[in-house]
């Protein structure tokens, strides 16, 4: 593959990206880079080599530089957490905690988190901005997770998805440990 089918790729792959980043139609897109939006297509889709011009309105309009749209030798982006460097945020003496085990910007926050919730524990949260989501996969003990004032039962094994706009407390009321892997997706700031 020559240097400049890489080139085009490259360009393709990280139009796509930061415009999602953005949260950027290609309409909207278009207009903010005074490029046509059948131009955009045909540069995401690697069918064109666009101009120089073309390519610093369209890093300008998404707010990076010419260097990040053509980095071709990045490749997609892997990043390992080790589990010695997960962040853990919140503890109790009784051995309750949580860790944030990985997180992206994808195209709002996203974050995997790790909890563990010690019999008699809970932990409160104030609401997420709007457009919140929230999956939890219980792998131990049993959850009651509390959505805006009413109390829901999660057995080991379950799954619960949830608009996290309101207030959600996360407890364990049963006698054994309770663990459970937790994903929260926030939206884009517009």
């Amino acid at each position: 593959m020559s240097d400049l089918d890489l080139l085009t790729q490259s360009l393709a792959r990280s139009v796509k990206h930061w415009r999602a980043v953005r949260g950027f139609t290609l309409d909207v897109l278009a207009a903010r880079a005074g490029v046509s939006r059948g131009m955009l297509i045909q540069i995401e889709q690697a069918r064109t080599n666009p101009s120089l011009g073309t390519v610093v309105k369209i890093g300008d309009a998404l707010g990076v530089s010419i260097t990040t749209l053509l980095d071709y030798e990045q490749g997609p982006k892997v990043r390992i957490v080790p589990a010695e460097q997960a962040v853990r945020l919140w503890h109790t003496e009784a051995g309750s905690y949580n860790r944030l085990l990985a997180g992206t910007e994808a195209p709002g926050p996203l974050e995997m988190w790790d909890w563990r919730l010690m019999p008699g524990e809970s932990s409160p949260s104030d609401p997420h901005p709007a457009g919140t989501m929230e999956l939890l996969h219980v792998t131990a003990g049993e959850l009651t997770l509390t959505v805006d004032g009413v109390e829901h039962r999660v057995p080991a094994g379950a799954s619960v998805s949830f608009e996290a706009n309101l207030p959600h407390t996360y407890g364990n009321t049963g006698d054994v440990p309770m663990e459970m892997m937790m994903a929260v997706s926030v939206p884009p700031v517009t």
